[in-house]
């Protein structure tokens, strides 16, 4: 199942906060990997993240994957395609430019981290914005963190780590792709800034 019906608005079928936070680690491992092999999976979206029956994630469709990281790499020529991505989770220099990088999947990384927090959609057709816009006075001062936390968690919700993935999550999402955080960059911050991983996964974490 896919953290997207499990995290939906449902009531009933939601991720407790420390699975939310397991899922952000795990899938920052899985990018690290990506990148580690030169490859740029170009459309990394909750949806594409499927958790087993331990709730260990698990990032899938890489029809959209490209290799190469050394700096950007132009897919204009006629033998390359663009990156399809989703709304609201791709990089928007990226929809300019049609230059892929790795900073385009941490920037589809923030946005996941965004709505694990929040519990929202990464894009709203009915409002026409990406949470990315959305959330951006929690963005701009993480001390409103706590305005913006998925309600059905709020009182499980340690807030200083909320603030801590808010942070995370607003340089990824950052709109120049030189302060974005390399993947092996931000697992060192999650290990740094999120105790309670090293409890949840001692195994994975060391």
């Amino acid at each position: 199942m896919g953290i997207y019906k499990r995290n939906s608005t449902d009531q009933t079928h939601f991720l407790p906060w420390k699975t939310r936070l397991a899922v952000a680690f795990q899938l920052a491992q899985a990018i690290a990997y990506l990148h580690r092999n030169c490859i740029v999976h170009g459309d990394i979206k909750a949806s594409n993240i499927l958790l087993d029956e331990d709730l260990n994630c698990k990032l899938c469709d890489f029809g959209s994957a490209k290799m190469g990281l050394s700096s950007t790499v132009a897919l204009q020529d006629s033998n390359s395609r663009m990156m399809v991505g989703s709304p609201g989770y791709t990089d928007p220099l990226y929809l300019k430019t049609g230059l892929a990088s790795d900073k385009n999947d941490v920037y589809s990384f923030g946005v996941v981290v965004l709505e694990l927090i929040t519990g929202m959609e990464a894009f709203s057709p009915g409002r026409g914005e990406a949470l990315a816009t959305r959330a951006g006075p929690m963005l701009r001062d993480v001390e409103k963190v706590g305005e913006m936390v998925d309600g059905r968690i709020r009182g499980e919700v340690d807030l200083e780590e909320a603030r801590a993935m808010a942070a995370l999550s607003a340089i990824c999402v950052s709109d120049s792709p030189s302060v974005r955080p390399s993947a092996p960059d931000i697992l060192t911050t999650m290990r740094s800034k999120v105790p309670s991983l090293s409890l949840l996964f001692e195994e994975k974490v060391s």
